[in-house]
């Protein structure tokens, strides 16, 4: 690939610790969510295009839960993100989205038959009823929703809260849960902060013989994102698992805080940040892990801009 002229970019947003109370101007958002189970087939398409080797359907097909978003009271099931955000649903869970000193009440149902689940917030502020984590003697059903239950998980972002977080089950099933591809990212704006024009959601992360990005492998397999010239395009990178891992885009460059140009940047297990920029490179470029053992198990994927 010919690499074109590079793209600056205005912000990088990382949360900082946990903030104030809300503001005067803080608005309720209402989340709908389910423990759904699901087959999940990590390369769909059974190969990696770029070394062209074929992968057979007992390594790339799985039973797993995935948390999936609905309209309210569960009537319908929705799209995980917006078709402009990839072309994979079902892991990562829903993109919550907010602002600083929203409210935000996750409704979640435990739709998985088998496996008792719950939805443990990184960023945000809440009481322990609301913490979604299991622990025997202490915890309450807010760590432990049973299958066919309900719990409401009541959240607050408050200043420092403003960037992206990832959340995951944290429940009995918890390990089992992750390796599932059990998780997904809270989006949280400052209080006059634009909404981007693109979000795109990233989340790198071992499942089974694979190294994946938002649970599939390879290209034509992994997320195409599409973007336009003069859109404002964020992505937002988790990292999931127990390993680290890189993250780079070609033809573009971002800033750190200090305004040190960057084009790779590392992410950890549940640590997480978000980039921005004003496109203006069109074409077609890899985004990846430069890892360069993950890379070959299958993290990389397309990034495809118009004019």
């Amino acid at each position: 690939m010919t690499v074109g002229r590079a793209t600056f970019v205005a912000i990088i947003g990382a949360g900082a610790l946990l903030g104030s109370a809300p503001v005067s101007h803080a608005r309720t958002r209402d989340f709908w969510v389910a423990a759904v189970r699901v087959t999940w087939n990590a390369v769909p398409n059974q190969r990696d295009a770029i070394l062209g080797t074929a992968h057979d359907p007992g390594e790339t097909v799985m039973p797993t839960t995935v948390y999936q978003r609905y309209t309210s009271h569960w009537r319908r099931r929705l799209r995980n993100t917006p078709p402009a955000g990839g072309n994979s649903d079902g892991i990562p869970g829903p993109l919550l989205r907010a602002r600083q000193g929203d409210r935000l009440r996750v409704h979640f149902k435990n739709l998985d038959p088998i496996q008792p689940h719950s939805m443990h917030f990184h960023g945000v502020s809440y009481r322990p009823d609301s913490d979604g984590s299991y622990v025997p003697g202490v915890s309450g059903r807010d760590g432990n929703v049973r299958p066919g239950q309900t719990y409401t998980y009541a959240l607050t972002a408050g200043t420092g809260s403003v960037g992206v977080w990832p959340y995951h089950d944290h429940s009995p099933s918890m390990h089992a849960s992750i390796e599932g591809g059990m998780y997904g990212m809270l989006s949280i704006l400052g209080r006059h902060e634009p909404w981007p024009d693109r979000e795109f959601v990233v989340v790198l992360a071992p499942m089974g013989y694979f190294q994946t990005i938002d649970g599939r492998a390879f290209v034509g397999n992994t997320p195409v994102f599409r973007s336009r010239v003069g859109q404002r395009v964020q992505w937002d990178v988790l990292g999931m698992g127990s390993e680290h891992h890189t993250f780079h885009v070609h033809g573009h460059r971002w800033r750190a805080r200090d305004g040190t140009p960057l084009d790779t940047q590392t992410v950890g297990p549940a640590e997480s940040f978000r980039i921005r920029w004003r496109e203006d490179a069109p074409g077609t470029w890899l985004y990846h892990c430069h890892v360069e053992q993950h890379m070959a198990a299958g993290m990389i994927g397309t990034y495809v801009v118009s004019r």
